[in-house]
């Protein structure tokens, strides 16, 4: 039912059990959201396949040296339910903010929550990482 809280339960069920790589349906705001973890350095990388006449989003995750996992924790926080929408100066930081991370949708695109704040742009917080 909810694309993107399927995209998030299948990082994280793949970094519980220490699998490389995970593949996902491939949409547009799946591969924003990848991107904007290969950018902060959750996952190691990300790219796009066809397989079988369908486009899949191949998410490489990422271990620290000990094989322990970088993403510690991913929580959805606006659904299809209870959409969150804030403007710029709510946006919530996440674990005091120097540990993780906002991901945004915004009129501009999807971004992280102190891209959104030095745009001076609000939107719907899709999920937190750390």
């Amino acid at each position: 039912m909810d694309p993107i809280a399927d995209f998030l339960t299948r990082i994280r069920n793949a970094n519980s059990k220490g699998k490389d790589r995970v593949d996902i349906p491939f949409s547009n705001i799946k591969f924003g959201i990848a991107k904007i973890l290969k950018e902060e350095g959750f996952i190691a990388n990300h790219k796009t396949l066809q397989e079988n006449k369908k486009t899949v989003l191949r998410v490489f995750l990422k271990f620290t040296p000990e094989k322990g996992t970088v993403i510690q924790g991913i929580r959805r926080m606006s659904r299809p339910g209870l959409r969150v929408y804030r403007s710029y100066s709510e946006i919530p930081k996440v674990r005091g903010g120097a540990f993780g991370v906002s991901i945004l949708s915004t009129p501009q695109g999807i971004m992280t929550d102190a891209q959104a704040k030095e745009k001076k742009v609000g939107g719907e917080i899709l999920c937190q990482v750390w």
